[in-house]
């Protein structure tokens, strides 16, 4: 990996590292200086960034040792951007705790509470691509309103002197736990997200105990069609059996074991759909424990979602059973499980 100087924007240009190779320029700039695409197709397009020398296009590839030159004046924009979005997310982590503390923001003698501070991450395997990383529930993967704290912010800090910054391979909703998967090159994170568009190549498991007694003992596929609907003022995945009502959801279901009037099931997905799980299972009637979006108002405060297992074409495998204790503790990992997609 080249010195952390080279990747400083402050300078007139830099070369690019292994781990940054077969990007796009446009998206190598924006992972690079933060900045809108409609000033860096300005500046390609104007010739003030060059690659080797020579003029370029913003879609051209770009190689490891591929000397990339920057207007001189590209640094300090790129620290403005980086700063204003540091502040605008302090901001919002500001408003959060005042409305946690039943604050009024707008009144000056109100005192201003500190900003989430970006917390560690749990790395529980590791190789020459990949990060697999233990989310916990009640962390985003990505910022939004309301929460500045995510995944990706970590990232930034835990890596912020690398080429590439490590990117999360897919996401988890925020209170799922479980393996998340983070690319820690270029190469890594395409190879891994053309996986993902087969969707049958990257093999992704769950552990989620529901509410009822599943009464298949052999694996049963789930084939849906999910769409966004308005459900009693808020906005939710619906499921339906006929096709063209929304997306093709798909899924396989496995008994783990029953607990009372409960069952752990291992769950592999077939397609990527958003809430894809909660959603199918509540269709089937048996909602996803502590899921008062698509199942039932309960006691239970922990959403009973897990990633549990994520294996990649090539073979490699990266697990982690929940850590749910008391009755709902899995103290083995399910063998993989394999689905009829005839089912």
């Amino acid at each position: 990996m080249s010195s952390p100087a080279e990747h400083t924007p402050a300078s007139a240009g830099f070369i690019v590292d292994d781990a940054e190779a077969g990007q796009k320029l446009m998206n190598l700039l924006e992972r690079r200086l933060s900045l809108p695409q409609p000033l860096l197709h300005r500046w390609i397009r104007t010739g003030q960034v060059r690659i080797n020398g020579k003029r370029c296009q913003p879609f051209l590839r770009i190689s490891a040792g591929d000397a990339v030159r920057l207007p001189p004046f590209a640094g300090s924009l790129s620290k403005q951007a980086q700063t204003a979005s540091q502040i605008s997310q302090e901001r919002t982590a500001r408003k959060k705790q005042e409305v946690r503390l039943g604050a009024h923001p707008g009144k000056q003698d109100t005192p201003q509470a500190a900003p989430e501070e970006a917390g560690p991450l749990e790395i529980i395997a590791e190789d020459d691509d990949y990060y697999a990383i233990y989310k916990p529930a009640g962390l985003p993967v990505h910022p939004g309103t309301g929460h500045a704290d995510a995944v990706t912010v970590r990232l930034r800090k835990f890596a912020e002197k690398a080429a590439f910054t490590p990117t999360p391979v897919h996401r988890l909703d925020r209170d799922t736990t479980g393996i998340l998967l983070v690319a820690k090159t270029y190469t890594a994170l395409r190879y891994a997200h053309d996986a993902l568009r087969n969707e049958h190549a990257l093999h992704k498991e769950y552990l989620v105990w529901v509410h009822g007694l599943w009464q298949k003992t052999s694996p049963v596929v789930l084939r849906h069609y999910l769409h966004k609907d308005d459900v009693n003022g808020r906005e939710i995945m619906v499921a339906d059996k006929k096709p063209g009502h929304g997306q093709e959801a798909v899924l396989s279901a496995r008994l783990v074991r029953h607990g009372q009037n409960a069952s752990l099931l291992q769950v592999r997905i077939l397609t990527g759909r958003t809430h894809q799980i909660r959603c199918q299972l509540a269709a089937v009637g048996y909602p996803v424990i502590g899921d008062a979006k698509y199942g039932q108002k309960d006691t239970a405060r922990t959403l009973y979602l897990h990633a549990a297992r994520l294996i990649l074409p090539d073979g490699r495998s990266y697990e982690a059973l929940p850590r749910w204790s008391g009755a709902f503790a899995a103290e083995d990992m399910p063998a993989p499980l394999e689905s009829d997609l005839q089912g």
